[in-house]
């Protein structure tokens, strides 16, 4: 659910993975990229960038939650960090910002039945390359948070650790990623109210354990997860 080639994975020098499609960079593209001292292997001034970035691997229940941001240079959004670093209300009172001022942006739910049947690596993955096929304007390039590509993204791109303390595109997408999620999930609440999913998120909090425990899981907990297996176990018994 969402909202609104073939690549070879390479490093450059300063050890940064990136992918690099069949659609070339630009001669002078490449040659800048060779001899940058920067840490990006892509040139920013020449392309449009999408910052990625994810939210909700850890939960037991829940979708994990992708977004994507092409920020407007000529529309800055003062404030941006990372999301785990900012109050709730900071996060929701940008999120609208980024909406209104971005070039482009995207979010992708990847539910639970999904998540079980890939793993959370290869969900969150799939997230992030939807996100980015979603966008238009199209990328023309992408930069990662974390330390692994997606297959198949529709533009070059890098994973960047700790991007979301780096990279605005990045900041600006942890914050689509983490509010949309948190809403989803006090959605989630008014239909199981017994797990306390508006006040947790779905993470394995003493109280969502407790309430687990009691009432076995519901339809949106991700059944590959040790703790909900093993509340199916117990309430099978």
């Amino acid at each position: 659910m969402e909202m609104s080639r073939r690549s070879s994975k390479q490093r450059n020098s300063s050890g940064l993975l990136f992918a690099e499609s069949s659609a070339d960079l630009s001669a002078d593209a490449l040659e800048e990229r060779r001899v940058s001292d920067s840490p990006f292997p892509i040139p920013d001034s020449r392309l449009l960038i999408a910052g990625v970035d994810e939210a909700g691997r850890g939960p037991l229940a829940g979708p994990v939650t992708v977004a994507a941001v092409i920020l407007d240079p000529a529309r800055p959004i003062a404030g941006l960090n990372d999301s785990k670093k900012l109050t709730e209300a900071a996060r929701e009172a940008l999120f609208p910002l980024i909406v209104e001022r971005a070039l482009a942006w995207r979010i992708e739910f990847v539910e639970a039945d999904e998540i079980d049947r890939l793993n959370i690596l290869q969900a969150t993955l799939t997230g992030m390359r939807r996100a980015l096929e979603g966008l238009e304007p199209r990328a023309e390039a992408a930069r990662i948070d974390g330390n692994k590509l997606p297959r198949d993204l529709p533009c070059p791109a890098e994973a960047l650790i700790g991007g979301d303390a780096i990279e605005p595109a990045i900041m600006a997408a942890s914050i689509l990623a983490k509010v949309a999620r948190d809403r989803r999930m006090r959605e989630l609440h008014t239909l199981y109210p017994e797990y306390g999913f508006d006040r947790h998120k779905g993470y394995p909090s003493p109280a969502h354990l407790d309430a687990l425990n009691k009432h076995g899981p519901c339809a949106e907990h991700r059944r590959s997860y040790a703790p909900v297996r093993a509340a199916i176990a117990a309430h099978t018994d």
